[in-house]
């Protein structure tokens, strides 16, 4: 079993406000590369307990299920299904920079039944994937 973790940050010119606004829509992912749509499964929209599926325009999905929430600090997910891992926990976080601006934080954890070049492949996908989606998330500021 190979495990490893990915942690990207960027720096956004905006207000904790906003920006947590932004972040806590988890079904609006127009920041997140290669994302065609994503919806709610089930009732529950915000908070632990939130579930989505992304469908991505490779045609590939991911079932996520939301697993920690504190407002406009962070909130925290697993991945149920659609990726090549036994398990998956990511964290979004926000906090204060400094004067009009905040730091967005994605970092996660995760584990495969894999080759080691299978697994090295996938960390610098899922490392590339972070940092272009927080870039695209930055340019929505």
């Amino acid at each position: 079993m190979n495990s490893g973790s990915v942690k990207k940050s960027v720096i956004i010119e905006t207000d904790l406000e906003k920006a947590w606004i932004k972040i806590s829509k988890i079904a609006k992912l127009d920041w997140l590369e290669g994302q065609k749509s994503t919806k709610f499964l089930g009732e529950k929209k915000t908070g632990v307990g939130a579930k989505r599926l992304i469908s991505f325009e490779d045609g590939s999905k991911v079932e996520e299920h939301v697993v920690g929430w504190k407002p406009k600090e962070y909130f925290s997910y697993i991945a149920v299904s659609g990726l090549p891992l036994e398990a998956y926990h990511a964290t979004i976080s926000i906090e204060k920079n400094k004067t009009k601006s905040i730091k967005v934080t994605w970092e996660s954890y995760f584990a495969a039944k894999t080759t080691k070049a299978e697994f090295d492949e996938f960390v610098e996908f899922l490392s590339n994937f972070y940092a272009q989606s927080l870039k695209n998330l930055r340019e929505k500021f």
